[in-house]
């Protein structure tokens, strides 16, 4: 591949071999994007100069990525190709004015209209933290975890685009002594995870086999699965996470494709037992992006990271989820997000949760300026990043996912 005619800062997630696709704010209303450096590549103005395939044109100029979505991986391949041609040759001279514009002075929005939102629970270390600290005398892991990928499905209404503040959430909390309280929880948590969206979807009745998960997944996202641990502890038996979980999802703006991800598509970790035939796929299905979550205070500067960790380490991987999800026929729609659940490694710096990095608020975590928490205060700000790297491989990044706790 040829140099970019647009200048790349060192060390940015925007290369020429990522092209994420988003959506953002113009003054003719939203428009979909690519970013290239500190850049936007406005694709709405390349369709109109009949610049990129025609079977891609429409689609590229409304203000959403789900019919680009529904057309499948050829025409997003064409289409990378296209953009890829315009970025690296005279092309580039025939840009439409006002077609490039500065990443720093736009306003991002969702990059997809999800009709659907899953969340599962595929961090095996995660899963077994939490079994330790809530079933001490007891297998950490329930018995149904390494036969199948767990999940719920979450309100896909509260997704917001990062950036967007978050505001503490109420609900019901029950104290050890007394009655359940209507009060705003005091166990506000993080979850640092990776999700997919989906592409073409299937008919109703019509699982996806696992070998053809790859037609049906567009791209990733970073994902902060916002939860109010006390508000959850009440509530969740016998029907799982409701209220504590679905006020908030922020989900990063660049959805990054499995293409630009393929360099980097590894191996996952052994599984034990064998999962049933249907759960079974040929290929390398762990992605190997390294993660990382920081917390800047409401009075100060200086970030805090609290934890790096990876996703290739995840127990279930993506074709799985999808695979696991439509086997009883449910159906799939283009935009829709599955994230991963909380990505935990084995050590305490690697955890992705606050509820586990302090134990159950057992062990606080101080901050640069000498303040402590245990959970998320007012004015709190959490910023997590995602990037692929490795040696003679350029660097493939998601940006950043941000939100701030607002009372």
């Amino acid at each position: 591949m040829t140099g970019s005619r647009v200048p790349l800062p060192p060390g940015t997630d925007f290369t020429l071999e990522n092209l994420p696709y988003g959506v953002f704010e113009h003054p003719d209303g939203p428009r979909i994007a690519t970013a290239i450096g500190d850049h936007v590549l406005d694709l709405h103005a390349l369709a109109d100069a009949g610049m990129v395939p025609s079977e891609a044109a429409a689609a590229l100029r409304v203000d959403v990525l789900n019919p680009f979505l529904a057309l499948g991986r050829g025409v997003w391949q064409t289409t990378r190709e296209a953009i890829v041609a315009v970025l690296t040759t005279d092309a580039f001279d025939r840009l439409p004015g006002g077609a490039l514009l500065d990443r720093s002075e736009v306003t991002m929005r969702l990059p997809m209209a999800a009709g659907d939102y899953v969340d599962f629970y595929s961090s095996m270390d995660h899963a077994a933290n939490l079994g330790r600290m809530f079933r001490p005398e007891q297998e950490p892991l329930l018995p149904n975890w390494r036969h199948l990928p767990v999940g719920y499905h979450g309100r896909a209404s509260s997704l917001v685009v990062s950036g967007t503040p978050v505001r503490r959430p109420w609900g019901q909390v029950k104290p050890a002594d007394g009655p359940p309280r209507h009060e705003p929880t005091g166990a506000l948590d993080i979850e640092l995870e990776v999700g997919f969206i989906a592409g073409p979807g299937n008919s109703l009745g019509s699982p996806i086999d696992i070998d053809d998960a790859g037609d049906h997944i567009f791209g990733m996202v970073l994902v902060n699965d916002w939860s109010a641990r006390d508000i959850q502890r009440w509530e969740y038996q016998p029907l799982g996470p409701f209220l504590g979980k679905s006020f908030a999802t922020t989900v990063s703006p660049w959805a990054v494709t499995m293409e630009a991800l393929a360099p980097f598509m590894v191996a996952p970790p052994p599984q034990d037992p064998e999962p049933l035939p249907y759960l079974q796929a040929a290929g390398d299905w762990a992605v190997d992006i390294e993660l990382e979550v920081s917390l800047r205070a409401a009075a100060i500067t200086e970030l805090k990271v609290l934890s790096r960790t990876n996703f290739k380490g995840a127990y279930w991987t993506i074709a799985q989820e999808l695979a696991h999800m439509t086997v009883n026929g449910t159906n799939v729609r283009p935009g829709d997000l599955y994230a991963s659940g909380t990505i935990s490694g084995a050590e305490p710096g690697t955890y992705g949760s606050l509820i586990e990095l302090t134990w159950n608020g057992e062990r606080r975590i101080e901050l640069p300026n000498g303040s402590t928490r245990s959970f998320l205060e007012d004015g709190d700000t959490v910023i997590m990043r995602g990037w692929c790297e490795r040696e003679g491989v350029a660097r493939v990044g998601f940006g950043e996912c941000v939100g701030t706790v607002i009372g």
